[in-house]
């Protein structure tokens, strides 16, 4: 038997395709991701025992076609007015020239397996029709021995429901449908996310063409709260100027009485708020526009290449932190480090000096940071730990600031042990104003 599977597809020009993504992706971005989705395409269909075509609009794109579909039979432009039409004149063209049966796919779906493209070609051996359903209710696949016009009219695609409104008129003419694993195909921002939400699950997505552009171009928000920052403010911008065009940094002040405001890059945007990290780094994330809220301290002192790092974790994971270290030599100072990181690992807690980072979907999910005096990274973390969020550390380690510790070796050993006692007294429920007066804010 003579099968063929047709690519059904728009050539990928900057501003003619994916333009729902727009402005989440740039114009030359969608048409990149889209390119992406044909070449996975591509891989699966070379992988099926069947002829592919590969229809396309607009005409001009020929060649562009051939670079990625190298095994394609023939290369058709798409003819009639409106989709259904084209569609239909596509499969007619194919089964024309004495194919026994083909399946005509679209190329938002890049998580289509050559598996799937056999089972639909075997359904037709029993079924008149075959439908690759997709979770918005219409269809990515359609497959036919013959013909069949009633498949296309009268729809309007893009809209719930079309699957139904194909399929029903068929049944009652007779003509039995076959299905086959439903896909989710990719049209906007929200489709993105949850792509990458099946990539830390199925790892083998991450090896994709569309796996591998989508880690790289996931956005990040520095979100950095200050109050008072005169001696740091001018360190961590000479961190973050660099990072300016590689991800979207915003600080929010909380009030500052001092020169801090005056001290930043106007380049930098700035958002002012009550005073109180948690205020301040809810309204830096409801302002954001990233896929990965990073918050931030002014003391802070960033590794090498830090966006990068992070990725690499989210790759895995959907909230994470930076190992923290410090610059002093003491052996108390070397002793808080070491607990601060193993308690990453043991207890699955992280403090906000150690670079939170997590997606926006779970931040806003986990509530956002608690609108406590004190403690609010603290009871963050514990919600994340209660919630199963499992936590990624990077590579390399954050140094911060350990202003908030003396000098001597004796007053230290009281700040690490009235942290501890602190944290001890919230989780025994100890009123959080009583807690706060007992924390000295050392700015």
């Amino acid at each position: 038997m003579k099968r063929a599977v047709i690519v059904f597809t728009r050539v990928p020009v900057p501003g003619q395709t994916k333009t729902r993504m727009m402005p989440y992706f740039s114009p030359v971005e969608c048409a990149r991701l889209h390119e992406n989705f044909l070449k996975d395409i591509a891989q699966e269909c070379e992988k099926v025992n069947a002829d592919i075509f590969v229809c396309y609009t607009p005409q001009r794109g020929k060649a562009y076609l051939k670079t990625i579909f190298k095994g394609a039979v023939d290369y058709i432009p798409q003819t009639g007015e409106g989709l259904g039409e084209r569609m239909y004149q596509a499969i007619e063209c194919v089964l024309g020239n004495g194919y026994d049966s083909c399946v005509l796919i679209g190329t938002d779906i890049p998580e289509l397996k050559a598996s799937d493209l056999e089972y639909a070609l075997r359904l037709l051996d029993v079924n008149d029709v075959v439908f690759g359903p997709t979770v918005d209710e219409g269809y990515y696949l359609v497959g036919m021995k013959r013909p069949i016009r009633e498949v296309f009219e009268k729809k309007t695609y893009g809209t719930g429901n079309v699957l139904e409104q194909t399929v029903a008129p068929l049944k009652e003419t007779g003509l039995t449908v076959g299905y086959v694993r439903r896909l989710q195909d990719m049209d906007d921002r929200e489709d993105i996310t949850c792509y990458r939400s099946r990539m830390r699950v199925q790892k083998s997505l991450q090896k994709t063409y569309t796996g591998r552009y989508l880690l790289k171009k996931q956005k990040i928000s520095v979100i950095v709260p200050i109050y008072n920052e005169e001696t740091t403010i001018e360190k961590l911008q000479e961190q973050l100027l660099p990072l300016q065009k590689k991800c979207e940094i915003i600080f929010v002040d909380g009030g500052s009485t001092d020169a801090t405001i005056s001290m930043i890059d106007p380049s930098f945007k700035i958002l002012r708020s009550p005073k109180g990290r948690a205020n301040q780094m809810n309204l830096g994330a409801r302002e954001s526009k990233g896929d990965i809220l990073f918050f931030l301290h002014s003391d802070s002192e960033l590794p090498k290449k830090p966006l990068e790092e992070i990725r690499e974790v989210m790759k895995d994971y959907e909230a994470g932190c930076f190992g923290i270290a410090f610059h002093s030599r003491q052996f108390f100072m070397w002793t808080c480090r070491v607990i601060s990181n193993h308690r990453i690992k043991d207890r699955k807690v992280m403090f906000g000096d150690q670079g939170i980072f997590i997606t926006r979907e779970l931040f806003f999910e986990a509530g956002m940071f608690p609108n406590l005096p004190i403690m609010e990274d603290y009871q963050f973390s514990l919600t994340l730990k209660e919630m199963g969020v499992k936590l990624g550390i990077a590579r390399h380690r954050i140094y911060t600031s350990d202003r908030r510790f003396p000098k001597k070796t004796i007053p230290q050993l009281k700040v690490m042990w009235k942290m501890n006692r602190l944290r001890k007294m919230y989780r025994d429920g100890v009123p959080i104003e009583t807690i706060s007066k007992l924390y000295k804010d050392v700015r």
